[in-house]
């Protein structure tokens, strides 16, 4: 962070909205290939002769690999400089596409949607601490409304753009210009990086070990955890599930670790970050609002091509109104929830409620063939709730991190949000399968039964943003009583960026809320 000139030692960097540009189009990149391959991958098992465990691994391989590297990763951008880190990830994300584009075996492509997701995983850390880093106040949140727009777009119109590109290049190659496209947007990035996002950005590192085996423990935990989600439909059984309980057992002993480490060094990961209530119910927010927003879009696109036979360019069309909704509202949410609070969270979570429930009646009530149509409306004001929870929930749980730690704090948020991701489409899909097992075949049936379960996770949601509005106002009210400072009569609202000193907190508290 650049400082001179300003009364509080503050000085805006002029590049750091095109700084900002060049970490959304390396954001966007690595989430939209999260739900592109989706419409892909009946043309995949066309042009590979892949298995179903192949196409399988071929979409929770790259999910895996992301939620294992988010922390380290994190932790590395704080240590070595973010835009080294971010610029790393960028290359190793082109490179990867290109092999996914040329391969000629379905383990091929195994093996690069791995690595392309361990970029992934390397990139979306360092924009969250890139955006800690050069932006303050009211700013920051607008730039967080931007990512959270990235966010939302990039998941819902990754089926619209699969399709197109497969409409266009035919069945049989199209899929693999789903990945070919990345390759001159990730040159690009490279490129403008390293002019935009200020050299200052790698200066101020921390010195510190890497915390191997907190690393190894994380990793281990992760993979454990989220194997057996993942796999829940390919893997026959219930012994797949003791992995989930050991790896919660190797959590508990990461735990115990870094509270160990702590004692004489920088842990991976601060688990005081968790006693601020800001962030400890916005992580778990995020992991309870990702289990059903991603597992929505999983279930809507097998219901419309495999129960309505809808073109992957159909299907991917039909999401359409769910990322304009969310891309609209998101680059509202941003700016103004700085002065909102959680409450602004709330509401969000309330329109995505009665989105869903609408999108439940149409599908109940409209005749299947024009399922897409039906469910635009609801699904538009499903969007604008999303875009008014996913980037203002980051701004109020990032609002208090030291800047030096925003790496592997934003890292440990998004790990939870892939966790979130794997549970829900786990849970969701269980029932969605089940139900068209039982029915013989009843698609409709089986997604109105999954999105129900999605709408429980969404209430889950709006029970802990309701809970953290009610403990703001109560602390709210203790400030009004005894006023300590130029933050004590502020309602609802997130308190200075961590970033500052005790001194310069108490100086430019009030600024962060005027900015």
């Amino acid at each position: 962070m650049r400082t001179g000139g300003g009364g509080d030692g503050y000085t805006p960097d002029p590049r750091r909205w095109r700084a900002l540009s060049v970490c959304l189009v390396g954001g966007f990149m690595a989430l939209l290939d999260v739900s592109i391959v989706n419409v892909a991958l009946p043309s995949i098992r066309e042009g590979l002769d892949a298995s179903d465990s192949a196409l399988q691994w071929v979409v929770s391989g790259y999910a895996l690999a992301f939620g294992l590297l988010l922390v380290p990763a994190g932790r590395f951008g704080d240590m070595k400089g973010r835009r080294n880190a971010f610029v790393a990830g960028v290359a190793l994300f082109t490179l990867a596409s290109a092999a996914a584009g040329l391969a000629q075996s379905a383990l091929w492509l195994v093996i690069a949607r791995i690595v392309q997701g361990a970029a992934g995983g390397i990139i979306n850390p360092q924009i969250s601490g890139l955006i800690q880093q050069l932006f303050r106040g009211a700013e920051r949140g607008r730039a967080f409304g931007m990512l959270g727009a990235t966010v939302g777009i990039s998941t819902a119109i990754g089926p619209l753009l699969g399709g197109l590109l497969i409409q266009a290049a035919g069945t049989a190659e199209g899929w693999r210009w789903v990945f070919y496209v990345n390759v001159p947007v990730g040159a690009l990035a490279i490129a403008l990086a390293y002019r935009f996002i200020p050299k200052f950005c790698d200066d101020q590192r921390r010195r510190e070990s890497f915390d191997p085996v907190g690393v190894v423990l994380l990793a281990a935990g992760v993979v454990l955890v989220l194997l057996p989600l993942i796999q829940e439909e390919a893997w026959v059984g219930q012994s797949k599930w003791l992995l989930l309980a050991a790896g919660l057992a190797v959590l508990a002993g990461f735990v115990a670790w870094e509270r160990r480490y702590a004692r004489h060094a920088h842990p991976m990961v601060d688990l005081n970050l968790f006693r601020r209530r800001s962030y400890a119910l916005g992580a778990l927010l995020g992991l309870a609002y990702f289990a059903g927003f991603t597992a929505i879009f999983f279930i809507y696109t097998l219901y419309l091509q495999q129960g309505l036979h809808y073109t992957a360019l159909q299907a991917g069309l039909a999401t359409v109104p769910f990322a304009l909704g969310s891309a609209a509202s998101a680059s509202l949410g941003g700016p103004i929830v700085t002065r909102v609070g959680r409450t602004l969270i709330a509401i969000g979570l309330g329109l995505v409620l009665i989105g869903l429930v609408g999108v439940e009646i149409a599908v109940e009530l409209v005749p299947g063939s024009h399922d897409g149509w039906a469910t635009a409306l609801p699904l538009l004001v499903a969007g604008i709730g999303s875009g008014l929870v996913i980037a203002p929930n980051q701004t109020l749980t990032l609002a208090e991190v030291p800047v030096a730690g925003a790496g592997s704090a934003g890292g440990v948020l998004q790990t939870g949000q892939r966790i979130g991701a794997a549970v829900g489409i786990a849970v969701v899909g269980a029932v969605f399968f089940a139900l068209i097992a039982d029915s013989g075949g009843d698609f409709a049936l089986g997604f109105r039964h999954g999105l129900w379960v999605t709408i429980g996770f969404v209430v889950l949601s709006l029970v802990i943003a309701l809970i953290d509005v009610y403990a703001s106002r109560r602390a709210s009210i203790g400030r009004h009583a005894a006023p300590e400072g130029p933050t004590a009569a502020v309602p609802d609202r997130p308190f200075p960026p961590a970033d500052q000193t005790p001194h310069t907190r108490a100086v430019t508290g009030q600024a962060f809320y005027d900015a």
